[in-house]
């Protein structure tokens, strides 16, 4: 019982540590773990853990920054669209 309290506590203050994180932190953190926690399940299929969790952590953020520049990206032809319309002009995102 005392372990699954210990585990539930430190589970909770990790979440709380990710509160004032930028939306871009977020994510890199977010992809990080998501991408060790899949690298280390195929690398112990395979026969190494660690070597996959380490390969899969840069995967994952590689894959939450990409994932981030294209939220930026929608969002800023978003706010393009919608102030072109406000100002009568034709809509023109950016490149």
């Amino acid at each position: 019982m005392k372990r699954i309290m210990l585990m539930l506590t430190a589970a909770a203050l990790s979440l709380a540590a990710c509160s004032d994180m930028t939306p871009t932190q977020q994510r890199a953190v977010s992809g990080t773990g998501i991408g060790a926690a899949g690298g280390a399940v195929i690398g112990a299929i395979a026969g190494n853990a660690g070597l996959g969790a380490g390969i899969g952590a840069v995967a994952g953020l590689a894959g939450g920054l990409i994932y981030d520049q294209a939220q930026k990206n929608r969002a800023a032809s978003y706010r393009s669209g919608y102030s072109a319309g406000a100002n009568g002009y034709a809509p023109n995102p950016p490149h």
